[in-house]
């Protein structure tokens, strides 16, 4: 069989724990037979990460604005336990928030719809798209301890040092305390804004947002007004076109709309909003595992992950030697989500017909009852009873599929 060739690489991350185990057997089984495949791999678990002092990470990011489609799988961010459980020299950040950083980009996250899984919230009849902006907040924060008797101060400062003005924050004075210090930018934001509005015209997708500007009257009120002034001169009239329109209201209005509607539109978060509500969105369709992601920066560099974390647990059944039943359809979809944009991009339409006939193997697998035990529970359909495959098994028969 000839395999389909790639002109140009994508840029390949590999992550941790079962989701590492995972990517491998995916390459393996369902692309490798099929593509000549051809990727810059840089290996971002969390011992390489740790080898390199996190360089690997930045290394990544610089060659997805070289090649302009990369996929990635899904990575720890330490915390003080994983410190000691691998040893590590430092508490590393989020690879994600540093890669988001350097790419400035908005991640866009929609559910992968099957029949016979059915959303927890009722009404739900259409997709729901998260668009997560993917710069500042606490993710690029900067944070302290404050002991009792100390002030915290937010101060600004000139060009040349010099203070120009302070706010107090608080007097700790009554005991210890924590503080922490968050910022975005007027140009991150704008992007963030243009990302959104063009992702919904290309998706027939009217576009909500919500903040809280009636709390914070600076930091999301800015949020607010960079939005509303890029709709009015850009977008207004694209979207009156289309019978499309922007709602911007508070984000807990917002979250009551969400659960109240039957779907069918783009919701815009703030960074630590975004991944908060796309796990929520994410779950009650129906599971973590089935949700697509994609990083889009605003001069068009595309970067393709799972939605979801490591799976810890199952890893460690895995090397105990035991069988495990991990989902693997969103790491599916973030490989044919980068096989389909590079095809595209590089005129490349037998790339891009097979990532889509994937797609429709692996949904195809779950309708006709095939399936891992997360979505056993969640699957009705009449006339066809649920079958519990093991990791692999469910790999191979969506290869059976294809």
């Amino acid at each position: 069989m000839n395999r389909i060739k790639m002109k140009v690489p994508v840029v390949e991350m590999d992550g941790d724990e079962m989701t590492r185990v995972l990517w491998r057997w995916i390459k393996e089984i369902l692309i490798e037979p099929y593509v000549d495949l051809k990727t810059e791999y840089y290996d971002l678990g969390l011992p390489n990460r740790d080898a390199t002092d996190d360089e690997v990470t930045v290394k990544s990011a610089e060659a997805v604005k070289k090649y302009g489609v990369a996929v990635k799988c899904a990575t720890i961010t330490p915390n003080a336990q994983r410190v000691e459980e691998y040893k590590l020299k430092k508490m590393w950040k989020s690879p994600n928030g540093t890669i988001r950083r350097i790419l400035d980009g908005t991640v866009f996250r929609a559910p992968i719809i099957v029949k016979g899984i059915t959303p927890y919230v009722g009404g739900w009849k259409k997709p729901i798209v998260l668009g997560r902006h993917a710069y500042g907040d606490i993710y690029n924060s900067v944070e302290d301890r404050i002991g009792a008797g100390e002030k915290a101060y937010l101060v600004v400062c000139g060009k040349d040092g010099g203070e120009i003005r302070r706010q107090l924050i608080h007097d700790f004075s009554d005991g210890c305390g924590i503080v922490q210090g968050v910022h975005n930018l007027d140009g991150s934001v704008a992007a963030f804004a243009r990302s959104c509005f063009n992702y919904a015209l290309e998706n027939n997708l009217p576009v909500w947002m919500g903040a809280k500007d009636t709390i914070s009257k600076i930091y999301d009120h800015r949020f607010k007004d960079i939005f509303n002034e890029i709709y009015e001169n850009e977008f207004k009239r694209k979207f009156e076109s289309a019978g499309l329109y922007f709602m911007y209201t508070l984000i807990d209005d917002v979250v009551a709309r969400v659960i109240r509607s039957d779907g069918g539109f783009l919701w815009v978060c703030k960074n630590y909003d975004g991944d908060v509500m796309s796990d929520m969105v994410a779950t009650a369709y129906g599971s973590l595992g089935m949700m697509s992601s994609v990083l889009v920066s605003p001069d068009g560099m595309y970067e393709y992950e799972a939605a979801h974390g490591t799976v810890t647990r199952h890893y460690y059944k895995h090397l105990e030697g035991q069988e495990t039943s991990t989902n693997s359809v969103a790491t599916i979809w973030a490989w044919t989500g980068a096989l389909k944009k590079r095809g595209e991009l590089d005129g490349n339409s037998a790339l891009v017909e097979f990532a889509e006939r994937l797609e429709r193997a692996t949904v195809r697998t779950i309708e006709e009852g095939y399936m891992t035990g997360d979505l056993i529970p969640l699957f009705k359909a009449e006339g066809v009873t649920p079958v519990k495959l093991n990791s692999q098994e469910f790999l191979k028969a969506i290869a059976e599929r294809i």
